[in-house]
């Protein structure tokens, strides 16, 4: 039988894409502000908000995003403010978060193994509703990351340059922290809430392996999100492992690959350049170029320094 015949698992795949280019587009700006371990910390405070949908009877999604985001902002709002260091931050986004869903879900009466299919993911439990919101989430997001672009990469680049430009740089950071937190609360599903970080960081790093550029690397990182997502669910089917796993393994394997061949195209690009060297302008004694070297790299009908220009002809001043 088809694992596509099986209602869950196309729920699973579904969610499973849209997770896997949603998460490395917010992880292309995480990875350049240098927080690839914010994904984690907002793991552990997702899984504060599932202990209190198993108390309250509510669906986990909605209020493991609620709960993310609400921690998220608390902790950004305080670094920004200066009153707590980022390490300090994460490490209460870590612990505290952690010990609040284990402890929530002790109250509830369901005991803390119930939380292991959101910690590692689970394709059995992906509901039509998870779907919806999944779906929304991502366009959303995928939107903002893609429309934003130019101004999220100013903000993570250089803030202080970005401050100058008249960019509003505490909105945008706020904006980048809470796109992080939906990503990792709606991935619970499917990759699990501890290794949701793993998808805002692996594809990301093996597309700077391959590509240069900002722009480059971001499409490139999402087109692998969705590629190891796809491998990880259906390789999780026929292999019984959990999905999660299995989808951060093949990111993994993707970027081990993706190492040797960045190498070899780095030295390309060092070998096409070293091979394509400035041509000098002569001038003649009175400062304007010689008739005879007219057609020069530097020497161009539009004045750029490019050799792809129309050569121009002398006026009567370069003679």
């Amino acid at each position: 039988m088809s694992f596509l015949a099986l209602a869950f698992m196309q729920r699973a795949l579904v969610a499973a894409l849209l997770s896997g280019v949603m998460s490395p587009a917010v992880g292309t700006y995480i990875v350049q502000r240098r927080l690839s371990l914010l994904g984690d910390g907002l793991g552990h405070v997702a899984i504060a908000g599932v202990g209190l949908a198993l108390i309250t009877g509510w669906a986990p999604t909605p209020v493991a995003i609620a709960v993310c985001v609400a921690g998220a902002v608390a902790i950004e709002l305080a670094r920004q403010s200066g009153r707590a260091p980022a390490d300090v931050g994460l490490a209460i986004l870590f612990y505290g978060g952690l010990a609040t869903g284990v402890l929530m879900a002790g109250i509830s009466g369901r005991g803390s193994g119930v939380l292991s299919q959101y910690l590692f993911g689970s394709l059995t439990t992906v509901s039509t509703s998870d779907v919806v919101v999944v779906a929304v989430m991502a366009v959303v997001i995928v939107t903002l990351c893609l429309g934003l672009a130019p101004q999220l990469f100013a903000v993570c680049a250089d803030e202080d340059h970005a401050r100058s430009q008249g960019l509003p740089v505490r909105a945008l950071e706020l904006c980048i922290v809470v796109m992080a937190s939906v990503t990792v609360a709606v991935s619970m599903r499917t990759v699990g809430l501890l290794l949701v970080s793993a998808m805002m960081v692996v594809p990301v790093a093996a597309a700077n392996n391959l590509v240069t550029g900002f722009h480059r690397a971001l499409l490139t990182s999402m087109g692998m999100g969705l590629v190891v997502s796809a491998v990880g669910v259906i390789g999780s089917y026929y292999w019984n492992t959990a999905s999660g796993a299995t989808i951060v393994v093949s990111a993994i394997v993707v970027f081990m690959v993706s190492a040797p061949i960045g190498s070899w195209l780095t030295r390309r690009r060092s070998l096409r350049a070293s091979d394509d060297p400035i041509v000098p302008i002569v001038r003649t004694t009175d400062g304007g170029p010689d008739p005879r070297c007219a057609m020069t790299r530097h020497d161009t009908a539009d004045g750029g320094a490019d050799g792809g220009g129309v050569p121009r002809e002398d006026t009567d001043e370069d003679r």
